[in-house]
């Protein structure tokens, strides 16, 4: 079984997952982690999309205040 065969469908609907994006590129947990939500928007069965959404801005809000204050 390849680290594509695992984890949830909301994420496996495509060759690329989030994860190898979030390596490749080298992000923190917080762009990491918006990353996740946009790319699951709308997928998961019981999310909101508008709540995904808010999620995801959440945490990058989160790394622009972390930016702005090491700046």
């Amino acid at each position: 079984m390849s680290a594509h065969d695992t984890g949830p469908e909301y994420y496996r609907y495509n060759k690329i997952q989030p994860w190898d994006v979030i390596e490749s590129w080298q992000l923190d947990f917080w762009l990491g982690s918006a990353l996740k939500y946009i790319c699951r928007l709308g997928r998961k069965e019981s999310a909101n999309p508008i709540q995904d959404l808010e999620k995801a801005i959440h945490y990058l809000q989160f790394a622009k205040e972390r930016l702005e204050r090491s700046a």
